[in-house]
């Protein structure tokens, strides 16, 4: 089996060698145990269930909960001629039938797929035709109540695990405290024989430094003139990643910004620009950054406070995957606090407010008490909180924690583009054009401009279709349509609004059965993280690396010697020694005065009459002192090299 896992990874991955505790984890899930992995930000998960689902019969079922992750990791074995596939919000009905259909059959090797489409009656269906090799639950740490990113839907996994009693199970995650590992566990119903492997949390490599800095962006210079190569620089808003993006620009720094409102070509083209080393710096908020592979990040800026140590900790991380050093630097001030304290009450809105917006919510699309509506909804947020004079951070928290009490579901991709898929097949797509030469043309140009539309479901632009069949836009959109209404093939147009849907009749508004016990319990957990993010920047005293380590569970006496507490220590040590070592040589320079006379002495002699005058013998500082007395010609030496007192 070694040898076999082994070639796998030589085959696609092109390494020669696991890195630790991966072949471990592999072999435990390839002897079918459940297995829960702890490894932190560049440890390659991935790896511990992309190779050993290669090596077993089936499909393997990814569960994650981000889109740009999916993507990603169905990009990247793709690449390696893996067939992959994966089903996030947004996609069109038929869509996600087809690729359900290629797992059935199997026709796809890795299947990604968010928590909330495991509920779905269509994925269950379909699964009963699958042979599941492997459940991979990455992002792991969203089971939990304790994890700070929680997601409700993660907690019913264990039902899916149900329909696949003989499936292993391998759930991992960068970023666990002892009590979240352990509800990890009891949510997937491991058994006792389950194994576990956790990896250091440390990282020898990388070196935590915290500043407070009311100048930031002058600091962020600063760092990026003394730390060379590629970097990251964390922002909370979309406005600040641009304007420091191009502040940076007129410093001389190549760099460019990322962000979740670009279109997903704009992403992309960034993204591999700064992979390629291209740019040298991304200014980006936090949903940069995620399943991107490149190990050679020199350094990781935060301007802002995350939300937690877990945050911090896999965002910090991403900075020297490849074991060389690296920086983690995050610059703070008093406002940071406060706003993080405001930032996390927001986010918690009270019942009395989410019960407001849930009545608002059902007024805004005409829906009467007991009426169930089955139908998603476009819902323009904006347009929402103005009609009802609703605060909009007020409206976006209470929302959410709608829908993680599972009263609504909203999509969030916000601007998918269109699709294409040939229904079709060649030979009588061949036949149609003969039938209907003035097709003939637009359909080559299709063909000409996107490869694969006979077996899935393609991104397409309309205008780029336009330009190449040298027509318009709105003549382009008709010629779609028509093909699509006459058989020929399946045209999604592109969504402009994102997708509410109500997943239970509607209450009133008092009656609303809100958890509120739960409401407390995830607001005094984020004040819980809050408080000790606030503690470690605040931290002037201990290593902070041993401070990350005690929050994971992991308890050392090692200093890490590089981050900037260890760093400041060595060099009040250094003062002080410094200081010691004046005091002593100006004890010594007396001594030696006292001692001579104008009469010559063997130097020999001095030393040994000094040490034993200062109780130890300390040669160095001896003629430390008669070196300085010697510059300053209070005493000399003959010609014999003897001394004496002028």
């Amino acid at each position: 089996m070694a040898a076999n896992i082994r070639e796998i990874l030589k085959t696609y991955w092109g390494y020669d060698a696991f890195r630790p505790l991966q072949e471990d984890i592999i072999a435990a899930t390839l002897s079918g145990y459940d297995t829960l992995a702890l490894m932190p930000t560049g440890g390659g998960k991935s790896i511990c269930f992309q190779v050993p689902a290669l090596a077993m019969e089936g499909v393997c079922l990814v569960v994650t909960p981000l889109i740009a992750l999916m993507k990603d990791q169905v990009f990247q074995l793709r690449k390696r001629k893996i067939p992959a596939a994966a089903i996030f919000s947004g996609m069109h009905q038929k869509e996600i039938d087809l690729v359900l259909e290629w797992a059935a059959i199997g026709k796809i090797k890795f299947l990604y797929l968010s928590p909330e489409r495991l509920k779905t009656n269509l994925f269950r269906e379909r699964l009963k035709r699958m042979q599941v090799g492997l459940l991979a639950i990455d992002e792991a740490h969203c089971i939990s109540q304790w994890g700070y990113d929680f997601r409700p839907p993660y907690t019913e996994i264990y039902q899916i695990r149900e329909l696949l009693p003989k499936t292993p199970c391998l759930a991992l995650t960068a970023t666990a405290t002892p009590k979240v590992k352990q509800d990890i566990m009891e949510k997937l119903h491991f058994p006792d024989s389950a194994k576990v492997f956790i990896k250091s949390f440390a990282r020898a490599n990388l070196s935590y430094s915290v500043f407070y800095e009311e100048d930031k962006p002058k600091k962020v210079l600063q760092i990026l003139k003394n730390v060379q190569g590629s970097a990251i620089i964390y922002l909370r808003s979309r406005a600040a990643c641009k304007e420091m993006a191009a502040w940076l620009r007129k410093q001389g720094i190549s760099a460019d910004y990322y962000h979740a409102g670009l279109t997903q070509e704009q992403r992309n083209t960034v993204q591999q620009s700064w992979i390629e080393g291209k740019i040298r710096l991304i200014a980006a908020t936090n949903a940069f950054g995620m399943g991107i592979d490149k190990p050679d990040v020199r350094l990781v800026i935060h301007t802002e406070l995350p939300d937690s140590l877990e945050a911090y900790y896999q965002e910090a991380g991403r900075a020297g995957r490849d074991e060389k050093k690296a920086y983690a630097v995050l610059l703070y001030n008093q406002n940071d606090i406060q706003n993080l304290t405001k930032r996390t009450l927001q986010a918690h809105p009270s019942s009395a407010i989410i019960r407001k917006t849930y009545q608002s919510l059902a007024n805004y699309f005409k829906i009467a008490v007991g009426s169930f509506p089955k139908d998603s909804f476009d819902f323009d947020i904006e347009d929402f909180y103005k009609k009802f004079n609703i605060p909009y951070t007020e409206a976006y928290y209470s929302l959410k924690k709608l829908e993680e009490q599972e009263f609504i579901q909203l999509s969030e991709s916000f601007y998918l583009p269109s699709k294409l898929h040939f229904l079709l097949t060649s030979q009588d797509l061949y036949n149609y054009q003969i039938r209907y030469p003035e097709m003939d043309s637009f359909i080559k140009t299709l063909m000409r401009l996107y490869g694969g539309l006979f077996s899935a479901y393609v991104s397409i632009q309309e205008k780029k279709i336009a330009t190449q069949a040298k027509i318009t836009p709105f003549e382009t959109k008709n010629k779609l349509e028509f093909l699509a209404q006459t058989g020929v093939l399946d045209y999604i147009p592109q969504k402009d609004a994102p997708q509410l849907q109500f997943l239970t009749e509607r209450y009133g508004a008092a009656d609303l059965p809100l958890n509120e016990a739960f409401l407390a319990f995830r607001k005094n957990d984020a004040l819980d993280k809050i408080s000790a993010m606030t503690q470690y920047v605040q931290n002037q005293v201990r290593c902070r690396t041993q401070v990350l380590l005690e929050y994971f569970g992991e308890i050392t006496d090692q200093i890490c010697g590089v981050c900037d507490v260890c760093i400041q220590k060595k060099k009040q040590s250094s003062t002080t020694q410094l200081l010691k070592n004046e005091q002593d040589t100006a004890k010594i320079s007396t001594a030696i005065l006292q001692m001579l006379t104008s009469e010559p002495i063997e130097l020999r002699l001095l030393v040994e009459k000094i040490s034993t005058h200062q109780g130890i013998l300390q040669s160095e500082k001896i003629m430390t002192a008669l070196k300085k007395l010697l510059e300053e010609e209070l005493i000399a030496r003959n010609q014999f090299g003897e001394i004496y007192k002028k």
